[in-house]
């Protein structure tokens, strides 16, 4: 039988989809699951981007340019605009979701075994991505215990070698819901001058900060318009998971033209997503100040709820809809899915994501879950029990 590719089994595994196989055994044994594992808010979706959908008037399903429809570029401009985010629509690549605007930005700037840092933990796809293009992932660790803060640049400056070509950020930050201040990226952008670097940032979840603190974006940084790559993606935005848009957005004429051509090879991005995500543009401000409203309520009761467990720490987040907590067990990988398999209270269990994935270091993370507070509070409430429960009797408990 042919083999697959090397490539193909090099890929990691997806961290948060790799459980599905147990828990979809688990349902058909009568389980109610708490899934924690993926961001997949419960919020709604504005009604603006559903009906734009609906009652779309179109007789033939045509292909949208390569850049993304026109209209939509420049009303998402203004977009960015109203964040001091000052670009026009030339400055826009519209994108299948936020995973190819990465992919494109990743291809379009590093060469096969050139080298990217990224703090750890990170989105795991980073290092799919990463690994579908041959570039290697050189992660500089940061800490529970400060709460994954940016770490030193001295840290990073001990990575970089003739093949470091970039940075990449996710900001506010998933997994792990911290938010960089503007000294951490001030630091970054001394980093990128003095070593040429691209700087790419991923900004998905900048409606999502939270505590009157501040979201600053790379592209508020001057004087690195050359360097500075921001991705970004509507799925988080206005809970719009399935349409699939995103977007790749850089002043550097250069990558903006090659990321061009790796969009014309896939031809265009979804039309009716990009039809709703124009619509979704006039979403009131009323609208995220009670999404952000709801998302803090259940940061602060998971938080607490966490830190109560014995054993159990968790830092406070700022920003997204993520922690990642730190558990008395030998495995998380084996605890995530032992959850699953093994473990029910009342008929009821809880999903996480083993941490182990978002980290590119072997061993790191083993003993580290992210979970999603993206269930209403209700549901929070059974599944913090549901862990606390588990925690009392799982076999690879650490005292």
């Amino acid at each position: 039988m042919p083999k697959v590719s090397i490539k193909g089994n090099s890929m990691p595994a997806s961290p948060i989809r790799k459980l599905v196989p147990y828990a979809e055994a688990a349902k058909k044994a009568g389980k109610k699951i708490y899934h924690l594992n993926i961001g997949q808010p419960d919020i709604e979706t504005p009604s603006s981007l559903l009906n734009a959908v609906k009652n779309a008037d179109i007789k033939i399903l045509e292909y949208s340019h390569s850049a993304g429809i026109e209209s939509y570029r420049k009303k998402l401009a203004g977009y960015y605009n109203g964040f001091n985010i000052n670009v026009g629509l030339n400055d826009i690549i519209i994108t299948t979701g936020g995973s190819e605007a990465i992919s494109f930005a990743i291809m379009s700037c590093f060469n096969p075994g050139d080298e990217i840092i990224i703090p750890e933990p990170f989105y795991a796809n980073y290092n799919g991505f990463s690994c579908a293009a041959d570039v290697v992932v050189k992660p500089v660790k940061s800490t529970i215990e400060n709460g994954f803060a940016l770490p030193a640049i001295s840290e990073f400056e001990k990575l970089i070698t003739p093949k470091t070509k970039g940075i990449m950020i996710c900001n506010p930050g998933n997994p792990t819901g911290y938010l960089y201040s503007r000294d951490e990226l001030e630091l970054l952008k001394q980093l990128v001058l003095k070593y040429d670097l691209f700087l790419l940032s991923d900004e998905v979840y900048r409606e999502f900060c939270y505590d009157g603190k501040e979201y600053v974006s790379v592209m508020h940084l001057e004087g690195v318009d050359n360097n500075v790559i921001l991705l970004d993606s509507i799925s988080k935005r206005y809970s719009a998971c399935g349409a699939r848009i995103g977007a790749l957005i850089s002043k550097n004429k250069e990558v903006m033209a090659t990321a061009m051509k790796f969009a014309q090879a896939r031809l265009s991005p979804p039309t009716f997503g990009q039809i709703g995500a124009e619509a979704a543009l006039d979403t009131p401000k009323e609208y995220f100040d009670k999404v952000q409203q709801e998302y803090v309520e259940r940061r602060d009761f998971v938080i607490e709820a966490l830190n109560k467990i014995n054993g159990v720490f968790c830092p406070k987040p700022s920003g997204a809809f993520y922690c990642i907590a730190r558990l008395p067990i030998d495995n998380s990988d084996k605890f995530c899915q032992w959850l699953l398999e093994s473990f029910e209270f009342n008929g009821e269990t809880v999903m996480l994501a083993p941490a182990t994935g978002f980290y590119s270091t072997p061993g790191s993370g083993t003993n580290e879950v992210r979970l999603a507070y993206v269930l209403n509070k209700e549901a929070l409430k059974r599944a913090m029990i549901c862990l606390e429960e588990a925690l009392k009797v799982y076999p690879g408990k650490m005292n």
